[in-house]
């Protein structure tokens, strides 16, 4: 299989719905520019200013026009430069997007995907580098993605084509120029299905996008100090895989959730409840949680670093769980 990066992935991902006539991307910066993150470079001459609509910043009237012509029929892909950005299009997304296929009774549909970054640790400052996917991932309607590899982003964005509903699409920062192996045959990766990125026996680090290869990390380093981490990848946050997760905590006796938020309403606490309530009986220690410092992120570099989990701190929450 070949290697490409995250970005190519997502690239691709792009260039194949296009083949859909009904699809076309909304945003700031991703034609004569090829987006901020150069996902859509080339976009621009080869599919015209009908199909790849620069706008202006206006994250309310981006969302708003995108939840309209997805209603309206049409398959929209729009873009928001940061998960920040979209605190300005709250009300069209989580409103009208995410409730208009409930509220009409199925008459209606809104088949939209909302792409955009999340995640800290490219020293933008506290207004750009927050991540807020669990917010979203909290509103009935919405499905979420946070893929983590290559492979993840180009299976689950097919998978955001079958949709009828909204999906947030998130892709976190630092994860662009990240490589994996992605196979020329056809593939999806199916929305509600955790991925056990690592096999394990004596822990499970539960974690997603960029925090589940830093727990893969974790566990390499965890391997050589004679413990077996299972590192378990959500995926999606909703539809949420309880099954996937409930079973390997049943397995190791012990779980540590580690996200990039902060820990006060962080969804790490949903899935600390749903370990809780499905296999408590099974668990040799109260379950773990890692997550960011609770401080607006620091523009400093190295402020910024020590309020971002980092592999020290999940190997940490591993030996205290295990009484180590």
């Amino acid at each position: 299989m070949a290697q490409i990066t995250f970005r190519e992935a997502i690239s691709r991902a792009l260039r194949e719905a296009m083949q859909d006539e009904r699809v076309f991307i909304m945003g700031q910066d991703i034609g004569s520019y090829g987006g901020a993150y150069a996902v859509t470079k080339g976009f621009l001459a080869e599919y015209g200013p009908e199909r790849i609509r620069e706008t202006p910043i206006a994250e309310s009237v981006i969302s708003g026009a995108g939840a309209g012509a997805a209603i309206a029929g049409l398959r929209p892909i729009v873009e928001l430069m940061t998960i920040n950005f979209s605190f300005l299009a709250m009300d069209q997304i989580i409103n009208h997007a995410a409730k208009v296929r409930y509220m009409s009774g199925g008459q209606l549909t809104c088949p939209l995907i909302v792409r955009t970054v999340t995640g800290g640790g490219a020293s933008v400052g506290a207004t750009h580098s927050q991540s807020l996917e669990g917010w979203f991932a909290s509103v009935p309607g919405l499905r979420v993605a946070v893929p983590s590899t290559p492979y993840d982003a180009l299976g689950l964005f097919r998978s955001s084509l079958q949709q009828e509903d909204p999906v947030i699409f998130v892709e976190h920062a630092l994860l662009y120029s990240s490589r994996g192996e992605v196979p020329d045959e056809p593939y999806v990766v199916p929305f509600g299905k955790a991925d056990i990125k690592r096999i394990g026996t004596d822990v499970t680090i539960v974690a997603y996008a960029r925090m589940a290869m830093v727990a893969m990390r974790a566990a390499e380093e965890l391997e050589s100090r004679g413990i077996s981490a299972e590192v378990v990848d959500l995926q999606t946050l909703s539809p949420l895989d309880g099954d996937t997760v409930a079973a390997s905590v049943q397995k190791t006796n012990h779980a540590v959730v580690v996200e990039e938020t902060w820990y006060t309403g962080g969804f790490g606490a949903t899935v600390v409840g749903l370990i809780q309530e499905r296999v408590f009986d099974y668990l040799n220690a109260p379950v773990a949680r890692v997550a960011g410092v609770e401080v607006p992120m620091p523009y400093s570099r190295h402020l910024e670093q020590a309020s971002i989990p980092d592999e020290s701190r999940i190997i940490q929450a591993v030996e205290s769980t295990l009484g180590r």
